[in-house]
């Protein structure tokens, strides 16, 4: 007797896999950057300088800011990290969540900071250094 196979159910079972495989890579990204975050944010802010992304007069400061950044979205809500990334979610096909994330503070929140002078570049630009620096360190395992 021949075997009926439901397409939707091969499918549902498909895309379940691949939400799993995301939600785990995920969890492992926001635990990593929360374990590395003084080593990640001294990378990243030089990487920013360099790349002439952000101009600041207090190094020190900006590193703090970052590192925090990168210690709170392991704790947060998937809601509240889609919020805050929200309006450049189309900004790449398939983004590092943990890049948008920085990408967005940068644009939103760190330019109001006292110690940033500037912030130089669109969107994709800031984008592109964070990744350029996180998607290294953060997907070695």
């Amino acid at each position: 007797m021949a075997r009926h196979i439901n397409p939707s159910r091969s499918t549902n079972n498909a895309i379940d896999a691949l939400d799993r495989k995301r939600e785990r890579e995920r969890h492992f990204i926001l635990n990593n950057a929360r374990e590395k975050a003084p080593e990640l944010a001294i990378k990243l802010v030089q990487h920013l300088l360099d790349d002439h992304i952000i101009e600041t007069n207090n190094v020190q400061a900006i590193q703090e800011g970052v590192e925090r950044q990168l210690r709170e979205p392991a704790d947060m809500e998937e809601f509240e990290i889609r919020l805050k990334i929200a309006d450049i979610r189309t900004l790449v096909q398939d983004p590092n969540i943990l890049s948008l994330y920085l990408t967005a503070y940068i644009i939103e929140d760190l330019i109001n900071h006292p110690a940033i002078m500037d912030i130089f570049g669109e969107d994709l630009d800031v984008y592109n250094s964070v990744e350029s620096v996180l998607g290294a360190i953060l997907r070695s395992k």
